[in-house]
């Protein structure tokens, strides 16, 4: 699946619109270097050189080269990074250029592949390295910063050499079972393991799901039919995602787009309008989809038109709506003077027992403030998992993890009753059953099917 023998390169993922970086490693780096950069490379010494890097036959332009030499680098071989400011174009004819030098273009993180086949890191760290690029808010960096440092490793590594102590000692015996030598009573044996399978039921009770935090936010905008959700959506997102019109239900499916704010990112999105009373099939499929994606969003904007004369129909459908965090929206405040507004405000807090935040999509008026409502309750709601999970014991599992660990204490709770009845061997086959689930965590020997699933998950260049 993976090669190590070949040098391989790929733009990674540019600083600003016109700061490009072109990563490099293999065995022929070094060399590659020396043909295209102006300045002599030494081979044993590694470090920054300012130099022209070559394009093609005819351009050359200023670049900075970082070399890093094998074993002290990131992949375990040598690496190299070509800083350069252009643009696609330019960008694109050197890739040519160092692809016709017998360089190959690298896959979906395969410089993060190389770093853990090498041995540079263990396997649940190679995962944090894609979920710190894909992070959308400092407490997703957070978790994925956790698992970089080798945390859950170490736990479970922990819990490995416990078994392995215990499992030793039981085969032992069963080696010497005709000297009637003991090396451990089966009670022992049993305190022991019930102690680590207690260790690994509070790693798995105490932590959170991984993808509860690095999972995007969901926030769905909600309200009656031709409430202006779908404009408001656009206006958010900067772009036409929804279709507008003045004719009631013409949204039936849930529409999405990412919505960048000022401390994170979150998926908005609008679904078809609230009925009290669906009046047909579709209407019927349509609330269904729209309330079942409301139960599973983070926040929901609830929208209400305060042009509208009667609110009975709104009144009905903010019973539906099961939040926690729910945000109120007047929609379409630029169809009412300032004194109206007001007094219509007014009425909807009295009605719904909220204030209501006033917008315009014609206007813009208050959209920016909605912008930063959003973005405090995501942080809000964000941070309560976070810290909830960092009162127990810091640490996040991601659903791989997760399995693992409970494998291992199944394994283990199926051992310590077969101890107890004598059946020793199998004991002793079952907790290396449990000792191998924890080793598939960060082992270096793993199927390359799953391999195969965790690096494709990131984006080339990493």
């Amino acid at each position: 699946m993976y090669k190590l023998d070949d040098t391989i390169v790929a733009v990674s993922s540019p600083t600003s619109d016109n700061h490009v970086i072109v990563r490099m490693t293999g065995p022929n780096t070094a060399d590659v270097l020396r043909r295209i950069l102006s300045q002599p490379i030494q081979k044993d010494k590694s470090g920054l050189v300012h130099g022209s890097i070559a394009i093609d036959g005819e351009l050359r332009i200023d670049a900075k080269v970082y070399l890093f030499l094998a074993p002290h680098s990131y992949t375990g071989e040598d690496v190299a990074e070509i800083h350069i400011c252009t643009n696609a174009g330019v960008t694109e004819a050197l890739m040519s250029n160092l692809l016709g030098r017998a360089l190959r273009l690298a896959g979906p993180g395969e410089f993060t592949a190389r770093a853990y086949l090498n041995g540079r890191m263990d396997l649940s760290q190679a995962e944090a390295v894609n979920e710190i690029v894909v992070s959308s808010n400092k407490f997703q960096l957070a978790a994925a910063e956790k698992l970089l440092t080798g945390r859950l490793a170490e736990t479970t590594a922990a819990a490995r050499e416990q078994l392995m102590d215990c499992l030793s000692l039981i085969e032992a015996g069963l080696d010497f079972s005709a000297e009637d030598i003991e090396f451990i009573t089966r009670e022992q044996a049993a305190e022991r393991l019930e102690a680590v399978r207690g260790r690994l039921e509070h790693l798995l009770s105490g932590s959170i799901s991984y993808e509860s935090v690095i999972d995007l936010p969901a926030v769905g905008i909600a309200g009656a039919p031709n409430a202006g959700k779908s404009s408001l959506l656009n206006r958010l997102l900067g772009k036409p995602r929804s279709i507008v019109s003045e004719q009631r239900k013409t949204t039936r499916d849930v529409l999405t787009g990412l919505l960048s704010l000022p401390h994170c990112r979150c998926v908005l999105f609008d679904c078809a309008g609230l009925m009290v009373r669906p009046n047909n099939i579709l209407d019927e499929l349509a609330q269904q989809a729209a309330v079942e994606s409301l139960q599973k969003a983070m926040i929901v904007v609830f929208g209400v038109d305060i042009s509208k004369g009667d609110l009975s129909e709104d009144i009905g459908i903010h019973g539906l709506i099961e939040s926690e965090a729910l945000v109120p929206v007047a929609t379409k405040c630029d169809l009412l003077g300032e004194g109206k507004l007001a007094e219509r405000l007014a009425g909807l807090g009295d009605l719904f027992g909220a204030d209501f935040l006033a917008t315009s999509v014609i206007s813009g008026g208050g959209l920016e403030l909605l912008r930063q409502t959003i973005d405090e309750k995501v942080m809000a709601a964000t941070s309560g998992r976070a810290e909830s999970a960092a009162s127990r014991n810091g640490i996040a599992l991601t659903a791989r993890h997760r399995q693992a660990v409970a494998e291992a204490i199944e394994n283990i709770s199926e051992s310590i009753p077969l101890l107890k009845l004598g059946n020793d061997e199998v004991a002793a086959m079952v907790l290396r059953m449990a000792h191998q689930a924890l080793s598939d965590i960060e082992q270096q020997h793993i199927d390359e099917r799953i391999l195969d699933r965790i690096f494709s998950r990131f984006c080339i260049g990493k």
